[in-house]
């Protein structure tokens, strides 16, 4: 297994980050996330020490990403960031993202083999991953049946896209979400769901697809059909919920 990028959680609350860290890793098993909350002797508050450690226990030599959850564990961040020699501080983004969807996204960015750069993007995503999701849900909830045939090619060698009911019953909620995006990651060629990339989990969890709607899974790339079946396939499956 190849190293992969290490998150800290940074938080005034030792139970904030620690719980953090145990939702991220129900979708990021393979890698570092390290909690960094609360103050030395455990209260409300940040510590500079704690970080300072979580930063270099989290780095196994394929960078280290730093999400805060307000102004001042932001503010701690960086000062660690400052401290460190140049070699480490290249290996270190601190971002200001959305606490919980921020570092979601870029513990499965990580659990994908994605490199520093990618999953600091990942997590800057948060920001404007939700805007679209009422309108998204709309769209999406109009059920077919479930014996709907698949879309064929448009054309040979042109875009491919298929129709899938989602069955299983909490719909792409932030499990299946992620290993939608993880098998989907995978594959060299773009795909989406309903017009989102389908390698962004908050992309795909800001479609709100729930039980009975319709996932429209496309690739404009001649060589995308693999991908498009297998997702499909996937979804079919009910993630192991049905």
């Amino acid at each position: 297994m190849t190293d992969r990028v290490g998150i800290v959680f940074v938080s005034h609350s030792v139970l904030l980050a620690e719980g953090a860290v145990a939702l991220a890793g129900q979708m990021a098993p393979s890698v570092r996330l390290i909690a960094a909350g609360g103050t030395d002797d455990d209260g409300i508050g940040t510590s500079f020490a704690k970080v300072m450690a979580g930063v270099g226990e989290a780095d196994s030599g394929a960078g280290v990403v730093v999400i805060s959850d307000l102004g001042s564990a932001l503010l701690t961040a960086e000062t660690v960031l400052d401290m460190l020699s140049d070699d480490e501080r290249a290996r270190v983004r601190v971002v200001d993202v959305p606490y919980v969807e921020g570092g979601i996204a870029a513990s499965v960015a990580a659990e994908t083999g994605a490199e520093l750069a990618e999953v600091a993007e990942a997590a800057e995503s948060a920001r404007a991953a939700w805007p679209a999701a009422e309108q998204a849900t709309e769209q999406a909830a109009a059920p077919v049946a479930a014996d709907a045939p698949p879309a064929a090619p448009a054309a040979p060698g042109g875009p491919y896209e298929r129709e899938v009911l989602v069955r299983n019953p909490q719909g792409l909620h932030a499990r299946p979400a992620a290993d939608f995006v993880k098998l989907a990651s995978t594959f060299p060629v773009k795909v989406t769901v309903n017009g989102k990339d389908a390698k962004s989990l908050l992309g795909v969890m800001s479609l709100g697809l729930t039980a009975g709607s319709t996932a429209r899974i496309a690739s404009e790339d001649p060589a995308g059909s693999e991908a498009v079946d297998a997702l499909v396939a996937l979804v079919e499956t009910g993630f192991g919920e049905v």
